[in-house]
């Protein structure tokens, strides 16, 4: 099991930024993978950025270059640093853990989620 909180979400104008954090309630290190997703009312929830414990990150098209995400082990937390907000950014965002069983069983953990506004 693993617990995920998020924090960090807020208003702000475009142009803004914000950091987001996931604190998990296991070590990181052991979870596959971890990753930042965002909805907004009506559509689907989509992936906005995710690393692997080797470090490896992918980020959706509409954020490159402007969103970061990175790890700190020592904390167990994620974080999604967010610079040049838009307007379309706008979404509850929420932070995916994914683990492997060593018997190759997929686990997947969402937190609560965490609101960011933008405001044009």
């Amino acid at each position: 099991q693993v617990q995920l909180v998020e924090s960090g979400g807020g208003l702000v104008q475009a142009g803004g930024s914000l950091r987001l954090s996931c604190a998990a309630s296991r070590r990181i290190f052991s979870i596959n993978t971890m990753g930042w997703y965002r909805q907004v009312p009506g559509n689907e929830r989509e992936l906005v950025a995710e690393i692997t414990s080797g470090g490896s990150t992918n980020y959706a098209d509409s954020v490159k270059g402007r969103f970061t995400i990175s790890r700190d082990n020592a904390k167990n937390t994620v974080y999604l640093q967010m610079n040049d907000l838009k307007p379309e950014d706008g979404a509850v965002y929420y932070c995916k853990a994914t683990v492997v069983s060593t018997t190759a069983v997929i686990f997947r953990y969402w937190g609560q989620g965490t609101q960011v506004t933008v405001s044009a």
